[in-house]
């Protein structure tokens, strides 16, 4: 499985199956790797083949050398409903006992911990419903631009089951604990407007203007140097749960890597020439 080999503008690479299953669209756009959640008939709920189609998706993004940015959206009005629980809890079509267990840790699990973690900067751009699973791939991504009007909602116990995909760790570190409680214990819901004050998300926009502004961002971090951006994205995470000597020890070790870099040089380099530095992600 690959994702070509960039030298293609728009080059489709990888698509989950079509129908009411759903579709994940992924394609090459230079540098970049756009993924696009394609169920509109059912607010972009992933199915099970959705999901398998994420995780292998930037999985191999995550040793690419080619790629310098990721853009996360989804087709039509709403961003994501989360997990398809209504079809996979359907008639007939009940999994045997045990199969969370067995089964998220390598799916929902599995794909914020590559968000997260991948070396490369995500960007998701958010309109109408982000929920649950959804919502939580919104609070993973590096850099998060939801409509004023769009709603980022954790409605888990609502439906009378405990949070998943990440959320009692991503929501207290963004907003703080007492936000997170109102988020995770009274299913409060957040419009992107105030998802901005309280810290979980990077930016809002008026709708009409949300792609732009995505577009900008992702043009800008695919500009970057790519390793030192990705060191750095490494450094962060890593930080939220160490001490400082670990972290300065981490920072230390990153900035011999990243002083190896064609980009370090570029860099150094402009600032004599008094320019504008001139990336290559290498």
């Amino acid at each position: 499985m690959g994702l070509g080999n960039g030298s293609g503008r728009r080059a489709a690479t990888l698509t989950a199956d079509s129908g009411d299953d759903g579709a994940v669209h992924v394609e090459r756009d230079g540098a970049i790797l756009r993924i696009t959640l394609n169920r509109p008939q059912r607010r972009n709920a992933l199915s099970h083949s959705m999901i398998d189609t994420l995780v292998a998706t930037l999985s191999v993004a995550a040793y690419d050398d080619s790629l310098r940015a990721i853009g996360i959206t989804g087709t039509g009005e709403h961003f994501c409903t989360g997990a398809d629980w209504v079809a996979t809890n359907a008639a007939g079509n009940r999994p045997r006992t045990g199969d969370l267990v067995r089964r998220i840790p390598h799916t929902a699990h599995r794909l914020i911990e590559l968000i997260t973690g991948i070396q490369l900067p995500v960007v998701a751009s958010v309109r109408g419903w982000a929920v649950g699973l959804g919502a939580n791939l919104a609070l993973a991504a590096d850099f998060t631009i939801a409509a004023d009007t769009a709603t980022i909602w954790e409605p888990f116990l609502d439906r009378g089951f405990s949070p998943d995909s990440g959320a009692t760790w991503l929501l207290p570190r963004l907003a703080g604990i007492a936000r997170a409680r109102r988020m995770l214990l009274l299913g409060e819901k957040v419009d992107g407007i105030r998802a901005v004050d309280w810290g979980l998300i990077h930016d809002h926009a008026p709708e009409e203007e949300l792609d732009a502004r995505a577009e900008e961002l992702l043009a800008r971090l695919a500009a970057m140097p790519t390793v030192a951006l990705g060191l750095t994205k490494q450094a962060l995470a890593f930080g939220q749960q160490a001490g400082l000597s670990q972290s300065l020890d981490r920072e230390l070790s990153n900035l011999e890597l990243s002083c190896r870099t064609t980009d370090f040089k570029e860099g150094l380099a402009a600032f004599r020439e008094r320019r504008d530095p001139d990336f290559t992600g290498r």
